[in-house]
Protein backbone atom coordinates (compact mmCIF):
# COMPACT_ATOMS: atom_id res chain seq x y z
CA UNK A 1 0.00 0.00 0.00
CA UNK A 2 2.99 2.39 0.39
CA UNK A 3 4.47 2.01 -2.53
CA UNK A 4 0.63 2.28 -4.24
CA UNK A 5 0.76 6.13 -2.35
CA UNK A 6 4.34 6.80 -2.90
CA UNK A 7 3.07 6.21 -6.92
CA UNK A 8 0.02 8.42 -6.34
CA UNK A 9 1.68 11.07 -4.93
CA UNK A 10 4.50 11.28 -7.17
CA UNK A 11 2.59 11.07 -10.23
CA UNK A 12 -0.56 12.97 -9.15
CA UNK A 13 0.71 14.75 -6.28
CA UNK A 14 1.14 18.35 -7.60
CA UNK A 15 -1.86 17.83 -10.11
CA UNK A 16 -4.42 17.13 -7.30
CA UNK A 17 -2.41 19.99 -5.38
CA UNK A 18 -3.23 22.44 -8.05
CA UNK A 19 -6.63 21.59 -8.59
CA UNK A 20 -7.46 21.23 -5.08
CA UNK A 21 -6.42 24.22 -4.47
CA UNK A 22 -8.69 26.93 -7.06
CA UNK A 23 -11.80 24.56 -7.08
CA UNK A 24 -11.58 25.08 -3.20
CA UNK A 25 -11.09 28.72 -3.02
CA UNK A 26 -13.07 29.94 -6.26
CA UNK A 27 -14.98 27.10 -6.96
CA UNK A 28 -16.98 27.31 -10.67
CA UNK A 29 -14.83 30.69 -10.75
CA UNK A 30 -11.90 28.50 -11.41
CA UNK A 31 -13.16 27.52 -15.00
CA UNK A 32 -15.30 29.90 -16.63
CA UNK A 33 -13.72 29.23 -20.50
CA UNK A 34 -14.51 25.70 -19.71
CA UNK A 35 -18.19 26.02 -18.71
CA UNK A 36 -18.71 28.09 -21.78
CA UNK A 37 -17.19 25.63 -23.89
CA UNK A 38 -19.51 22.84 -22.29
CA UNK A 39 -22.71 25.29 -23.39
CA UNK A 40 -21.30 26.50 -26.91
CA UNK A 41 -20.79 22.10 -27.64
CA UNK A 42 -24.68 21.65 -26.13
CA UNK A 43 -25.85 24.67 -27.70
CA UNK A 44 -24.32 23.06 -31.25
CA UNK A 45 -25.49 19.84 -30.70
CA UNK A 46 -28.93 20.81 -29.99
CA UNK A 47 -28.95 23.16 -33.30
CA UNK A 48 -27.28 20.59 -35.50
CA UNK A 49 -30.35 18.59 -34.51
CA UNK A 50 -33.01 21.15 -35.85
CA UNK A 51 -33.88 20.82 -39.39
CA UNK A 52 -33.60 24.99 -39.47
CA UNK A 53 -30.26 24.88 -37.45
CA UNK A 54 -28.32 21.80 -39.15
CA UNK A 55 -27.41 24.03 -41.96
CA UNK A 56 -25.72 26.22 -40.00
CA UNK A 57 -23.86 24.26 -38.34
CA UNK A 58 -22.66 22.31 -41.44
CA UNK A 59 -21.32 26.13 -42.78
CA UNK A 60 -19.60 27.28 -39.63
CA UNK A 61 -18.30 24.05 -37.90
CA UNK A 62 -17.80 21.07 -40.30
CA UNK A 63 -14.78 20.29 -41.78
CA UNK A 64 -13.56 18.10 -44.37
CA UNK A 65 -10.33 17.04 -46.04
CA UNK A 66 -11.55 17.95 -49.76
CA UNK A 67 -12.82 21.35 -48.55
CA UNK A 68 -10.74 24.07 -49.83
CA UNK A 69 -8.38 24.44 -47.23
CA UNK A 70 -9.11 28.50 -46.06
CA UNK A 71 -12.63 27.14 -45.87
CA UNK A 72 -11.18 24.30 -43.35
CA UNK A 73 -8.88 27.03 -41.44
CA UNK A 74 -11.51 29.33 -40.84
CA UNK A 75 -14.22 26.16 -39.44
CA UNK A 76 -11.69 24.67 -37.63
CA UNK A 77 -11.67 26.74 -33.90
CA UNK A 78 -15.61 26.40 -34.02
CA UNK A 79 -15.11 22.69 -35.18
CA UNK A 80 -14.01 20.95 -32.20
CA UNK A 81 -17.29 21.90 -29.98
CA UNK A 82 -19.37 20.94 -32.84
CA UNK A 83 -20.43 17.21 -31.34
CA UNK A 84 -19.64 14.10 -33.52
CA UNK A 85 -23.05 13.10 -35.31
CA UNK A 86 -22.29 9.35 -34.66
CA UNK A 87 -20.94 10.02 -31.29
CA UNK A 88 -23.14 10.58 -27.75
CA UNK A 89 -22.94 13.91 -27.19
CA UNK A 90 -22.40 13.46 -23.37
CA UNK A 91 -18.95 12.00 -23.84
CA UNK A 92 -18.23 15.15 -25.63
CA UNK A 93 -19.60 17.11 -22.97
CA UNK A 94 -17.44 15.08 -20.33
CA UNK A 95 -14.30 15.39 -22.29
CA UNK A 96 -14.63 18.88 -22.75
CA UNK A 97 -15.67 19.59 -18.60
CA UNK A 98 -13.35 17.11 -17.39
CA UNK A 99 -9.75 18.06 -19.55
CA UNK A 100 -10.52 21.21 -20.36
CA UNK A 101 -11.55 22.13 -16.98
CA UNK A 102 -8.41 20.78 -15.58
CA UNK A 103 -6.19 22.36 -18.33
CA UNK A 104 -7.72 25.63 -17.74
CA UNK A 105 -6.95 25.39 -13.72
CA UNK A 106 -3.19 24.57 -14.72
CA UNK A 107 -2.30 26.01 -17.80
CA UNK A 108 -4.64 29.22 -18.08
CA UNK A 109 -7.58 29.64 -20.40
CA UNK A 110 -5.89 31.01 -23.45
CA UNK A 111 -2.72 28.52 -23.19
CA UNK A 112 -5.56 26.11 -23.04
CA UNK A 113 -7.37 27.40 -26.22
CA UNK A 114 -3.88 27.28 -28.12
CA UNK A 115 -3.23 23.82 -27.26
CA UNK A 116 -6.45 22.94 -28.16
CA UNK A 117 -6.65 24.64 -31.87
CA UNK A 118 -2.98 23.16 -32.52
CA UNK A 119 -3.96 19.62 -31.40
CA UNK A 120 -7.20 20.12 -33.71
CA UNK A 121 -5.02 21.59 -36.47
CA UNK A 122 -2.87 19.10 -36.88
CA UNK A 123 -5.47 16.63 -36.95
CA UNK A 124 -7.10 18.42 -39.52
CA UNK A 125 -3.73 19.03 -41.61
CA UNK A 126 -3.22 15.03 -41.30
CA UNK A 127 -6.22 13.96 -42.84
CA UNK A 128 -5.09 16.04 -45.67
CA UNK A 129 -1.76 14.27 -45.85
CA UNK A 130 -2.77 11.07 -45.23
CA UNK A 131 -5.40 11.28 -48.26
CA UNK A 132 -2.80 12.11 -50.52
CA UNK A 133 -0.09 9.13 -48.94
CA UNK A 134 -3.33 6.62 -49.97
CA UNK A 135 -4.64 3.92 -48.01
CA UNK A 136 -0.82 1.73 -48.50
CA UNK A 137 0.52 2.69 -45.82
CA UNK A 138 0.13 3.24 -41.98
CA UNK A 139 -0.31 6.57 -42.15
CA UNK A 140 -1.99 7.03 -45.66
CA UNK A 141 -5.91 7.15 -45.73
CA UNK A 142 -8.51 5.85 -48.34
CA UNK A 143 -10.14 8.98 -50.70
CA UNK A 144 -13.10 8.28 -49.04
CA UNK A 145 -11.99 9.63 -45.64
CA UNK A 146 -11.91 13.21 -47.67
CA UNK A 147 -15.95 12.87 -47.28
CA UNK A 148 -16.20 12.28 -43.61
CA UNK A 149 -17.40 15.06 -41.32
CA UNK A 150 -14.34 15.76 -39.04
CA UNK A 151 -15.12 17.38 -35.94
CA UNK A 152 -15.67 16.94 -32.09
CA UNK A 153 -13.62 18.19 -29.07
CA UNK A 154 -11.18 14.26 -29.10
CA UNK A 155 -8.30 15.41 -30.63
CA UNK A 156 -7.90 18.50 -28.55
CA UNK A 157 -8.46 16.61 -25.35
CA UNK A 158 -5.67 14.27 -26.29
CA UNK A 159 -3.33 17.27 -27.11
CA UNK A 160 -5.08 18.80 -23.73
CA UNK A 161 -3.67 15.50 -21.72
CA UNK A 162 -0.33 15.06 -22.73
CA UNK A 163 0.38 18.32 -22.25
CA UNK A 164 -0.70 18.68 -18.95
CA UNK A 165 1.27 15.49 -17.87
CA UNK A 166 4.21 16.71 -19.19
CA UNK A 167 3.85 20.02 -17.22
CA UNK A 168 3.70 18.26 -13.94
CA UNK A 169 5.70 15.07 -15.21
CA UNK A 170 3.10 12.67 -14.66
CA UNK A 171 4.90 10.42 -17.00
CA UNK A 172 3.01 7.39 -16.48
CA UNK A 173 -0.33 8.56 -17.32
CA UNK A 174 1.03 10.52 -20.45
CA UNK A 175 2.44 6.87 -21.40
CA UNK A 176 -0.91 5.59 -20.81
CA UNK A 177 -2.79 8.10 -23.01
CA UNK A 178 -0.22 7.77 -25.90
CA UNK A 179 -0.36 4.06 -25.78
CA UNK A 180 -4.17 3.97 -25.26
CA UNK A 181 -4.40 6.27 -28.79
CA UNK A 182 -1.81 3.71 -30.37
CA UNK A 183 -4.00 0.57 -29.76
CA UNK A 184 -7.06 3.06 -30.56
CA UNK A 185 -5.21 3.03 -34.58
CA UNK A 186 -4.39 -0.65 -33.77
CA UNK A 187 -7.46 -2.24 -33.31
CA UNK A 188 -9.83 0.69 -35.23
CA UNK A 189 -7.83 1.77 -38.29
CA UNK A 190 -9.89 5.08 -38.89
CA UNK A 191 -9.60 8.64 -39.53
CA UNK A 192 -10.49 9.31 -35.75
CA UNK A 193 -7.45 7.30 -34.08
CA UNK A 194 -4.89 8.45 -36.83
CA UNK A 195 -6.05 12.87 -36.58
CA UNK A 196 -5.14 11.46 -32.16
CA UNK A 197 -1.57 10.60 -32.91
CA UNK A 198 -1.44 13.69 -35.03
CA UNK A 199 -2.78 15.85 -32.12
CA UNK A 200 -0.04 14.00 -29.74
CA UNK A 201 2.94 14.51 -32.08
CA UNK A 202 1.98 17.94 -32.81
CA UNK A 203 1.86 18.50 -28.96
CA UNK A 204 5.18 16.51 -28.37
CA UNK A 205 7.00 19.40 -30.86
CA UNK A 206 4.99 21.90 -28.54
CA UNK A 207 6.64 20.97 -25.53
CA UNK A 208 9.82 20.24 -26.84
CA UNK A 209 10.28 23.94 -28.36
CA UNK A 210 8.68 25.08 -24.85
CA UNK A 211 12.03 22.74 -23.18
CA UNK A 212 14.47 24.13 -25.36
CA UNK A 213 13.15 27.86 -24.92
CA UNK A 214 13.36 27.07 -20.99
CA UNK A 215 16.72 25.83 -21.24
CA UNK A 216 18.12 29.10 -23.45
CA UNK A 217 16.34 31.35 -21.05
CA UNK A 218 18.25 29.55 -18.09
CA UNK A 219 21.55 29.95 -19.52
CA UNK A 220 20.88 33.67 -20.57
CA UNK A 221 19.88 34.30 -16.66
CA UNK A 222 23.16 32.51 -15.48
CA UNK A 223 25.34 34.43 -18.09
CA UNK A 224 23.76 37.62 -16.63
CA UNK A 225 24.09 36.45 -12.98
CA UNK A 226 27.98 35.47 -13.87
CA UNK A 227 28.84 38.85 -15.51
CA UNK A 228 27.01 40.67 -12.67
CA UNK A 229 29.11 39.31 -9.82
CA UNK A 230 32.26 39.54 -12.24
CA UNK A 231 31.44 43.53 -12.18
CA UNK A 232 30.98 43.75 -8.34
CA UNK A 233 33.98 41.65 -7.89
CA UNK A 234 36.34 42.89 -10.51
CA UNK A 235 37.20 39.87 -11.98
CA UNK A 236 36.92 39.10 -15.68
CA UNK A 237 33.87 38.12 -16.50
CA UNK A 238 32.55 34.42 -16.67
CA UNK A 239 32.28 32.89 -20.43
CA UNK A 240 30.06 30.24 -20.67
Amino acid sequence: MNTVSAFARREWGPLYVTLRGALVTKRWRAVPMTLGAVCLTAFFQLLQNQSWGHGFVRAIGFVKADDPLWLALLRTPLSLFVPALDLPVWGALVQVLLVFGIAEICLGAWRTLVIAYVSTLAGTTYARIGIALGPDGFFGLPASDAQVVDTGPSAAVVGLAVFVCRRYRSWFTATLVIVAMIGEVLVKNNLAGKEHLAAIAAVLVVCALSSLRRRRRQRRRVRRQGLAVGSRSGAPPIKS
